[in-house]
């Protein structure tokens, strides 16, 4: 039993070289936003965008991060307001988002669900303040849209290239 896969045969290795592309793309994006707009906290988007993109071709995986992705952040902005230790909230939160995930059907994404809930909740700041949660939102969203938009993309220009190898 082999424990490493040859990552050279080709359509393995086509769809690597498509992967790294993604995640190339999405990181320079959202590190673009990070560089230029440096008042909010968008290097939350170059970790959201990261695990938002899945190595497959698939758009029905990455709606599906992205929809997880923002139950993590709707579950994570509800408790923010609580006045309890950090470490209550985000085990309240990783309870609400498991059993909220797996009703909704999100098994496969529960990871970009937690994610997305420890970014919105974790508190490195003295005080607490509403915004900064409401910002990491905005932050987490973008790098999920960016992720949609770039899966989009290299669906569409495949299924453009295998449309003219067919015909």
């Amino acid at each position: 039993m082999t424990l490493l896969k040859n990552p050279f045969n080709r359509p393995t290795f086509l769809s690597n070289v498509a992967y790294l592309c993604k995640c190339l793309i999405g990181v320079v994006i959202c590190y673009i936003l990070y560089r230029e707009i440096p008042q909010y906290p968008f290097y939350w988007a170059i970790v959201s965008v990261v695990i938002a993109l899945s190595p497959d071709n698939s758009s029905k995986q990455a709606f599906n991060r992205i929809k997880a992705n923002i139950l993590g952040c709707a579950i994570g902005i509800s408790l923010y307001p609580l006045h309890l230790p950090n470490l209550v909230i985000l085990c309240i939160g990783i309870i609400l988002t498991i059993c909220i995930g797996l009703a909704l059907n999100f098994n496969e994404a529960l990871r970009s669900a937690m994610a997305a809930l420890i970014i919105v909740t974790i508190q490195v700041e003295e005080g607490k303040h509403w915004y900064i949660a409401l910002e990491r939102v905005g932050c987490v969203v973008t790098g999920c849209v960016v992720a949609l938009l770039i899966t989009m993309l290299f669906n569409r220009k495949l299924f453009d290239q295998l449309h003219k190898s067919q015909m």
